[in-house]
């Protein structure tokens, strides 16, 4: 019994470490950019009646961090997101500077929308570790929905 009271205390340790470190080790990108690309044949597909999702009904970005949504339209036809038409081959980088939820129309959704979620940037502490957590959590669900 002892023996297994140590281990935990080990183990409780070593995860308040993990936590620790995930709340005051520093956030390094190489580029505030969240890039998303529409692929060639998107169009067609939609025409066909192939129910395609190509880009996340929802996209997360963190001021400070990641807050330039950058679209690629890599498809044949112009794409429309919000207020601007993207032509074949070009990018629109939209800058965020304020924490908040937006709606967008977004032609190369199913459902014509797509929210983006901008997060209060993740400063030390707390807000940091929490952020990670959720990224996590996001990469898990994105990981498990892909495998089936």
């Amino acid at each position: 019994m002892n023996k297994t009271k140590n281990w935990l205390l080990v183990l409780l340790c070593i995860v308040l470490l993990i936590a620790a470190v995930a709340a005051w080790w520093p956030l390094n990108f190489e580029s505030r950019e969240e890039l998303f690309e529409i692929p060639p044949g998107t169009w067609e597909r939609r025409m066909s009646g192939d129910s395609i999702a190509i880009l996340p009904e929802q996209v997360h970005l963190a001021l400070g961090v990641r807050d330039i949504l950058v679209l690629r339209n890599s498809d044949s036809v112009p794409q429309i997101f919000g207020p601007t038409l993207i032509m074949p081959g070009q990018s629109f980088k939209l800058p965020f500077e304020q924490a908040s939820d937006y709606q967008f129309v977004c032609t190369a959704h199913a459902s014509g929308q797509m929210t983006v979620i901008v997060d209060a940037e993740p400063v030390a502490g707390w807000l940091r570790l929490r952020w990670r957590a959720a990224n996590v959590v996001r990469a898990l669900g994105v990981a498990i929905t892909s495998v089936n």
